[in-house]
């Protein structure tokens, strides 16, 4: 009896190595294992092309391990991380340009990497200034928007020749535009709601952060209602003044209140 069962464990065992083993033999092989450097970079270059944004990162971040400590490791960190911007992998490809930026500070790519930079979180806030979303405009994040002007301003300090300085100055009139807007727009919505204090604070935010931007105008004229509103009558002149100052030309406009959040129309 007892030879029997261990027989039984004998069979079990041989059983499940020979399961391990062809396991191991179905694990899928590597096909870039033999590929030489210039040869996965050619493919990833072919992948770019052909649109395949996944694939090409990929290619790229076997090729920076590849070619470790070598000026095309470095050229291959630059382009997975503009695979990964247009492959919508936003977090990656800022990760990927942390890196970058880090371990190669000298290097001729940096004025390239912060405009990258700039240009993933400049497009990954473009949504936030729609202002046609159902959400409640005080709960929205700007950051996206802070963190493209900041790479955006660093590039035209340091690299005020770069050939992509000007892209990048045009850009950040833009979202200081947006942000200012922004502001306002959250203004208008808190004194469409009666909530005048609020409405103050952030009309006066975006005096302050963004000044000489066309949305000052409504943020002065939200200061005024607000002020108007809460019987704040020596505020509210002195309001009208700094508006009359500067836009001299331009008569105030009626304050609107909002229809009800969840119309469009």
């Amino acid at each position: 009896m007892l030879n029997h069962r261990l027989s039984v464990l004998a069979l079990a065992l041989i059983a499940s190595v020979a399961t391990f083993l062809t396991g191991c033999s179905s694990t899928p092989t590597d096909p870039t294992a033999a590929w030489s450097p210039d040869k996965i970079y050619s493919e990833a270059r072919d992948e770019v092309n052909a649109g395949a944004w996944d694939r090409a990162a990929m290619l790229f971040d076997k090729l920076e391990g590849r070619a470790a400590g070598t000026p095309l490791a470095q050229q291959a960190q630059i382009e997975k991380a503009y695979a990964q911007y247009r492959a919508t992998e936003k977090v990656q490809a800022i990760a990927t340009l942390d890196r970058f930026l880090k371990l190669h500070p000298t290097s001729p790519a940096v004025d390239y990497a912060l405009y990258l930079k700039g240009l993933v979180n400049f497009n990954d806030n473009l949504g936030l200034f729609s202002f046609l979303t159902k959400q409640d405009l005080s709960e929205r994040d700007q950051k996206a928007a802070k963190d493209s002007f900041e790479a955006f301003k660093e590039l035209i300090t340091r690299f005020p020749d770069s050939k992509y300085s000007p892209d990048a100055r045009q850009r950040m009139t833009y979202i200081v535009n947006s942000l200012a807007s922004y502001e306002v727009h959250v203004a208008r919505f808190y004194f469409s709601k009666g909530a005048y204090v609020a409405a103050i604070n952030r009309a006066q935010l975006a005096i302050t952060d963004y000044p000489g931007v066309p949305a000052i105008k409504e943020a002065l004229e939200i200061l005024i209602n607000s002020y108007d509103a809460l019987g704040m009558h020596n505020l509210k002149d002195d309001a009208k003044r700094v508006l009359a100052k500067n836009f001299p030309a331009q008569p105030m406009t009626e304050p609107q209140k909002s229809s009800a959040w969840w119309k469009i129309w």
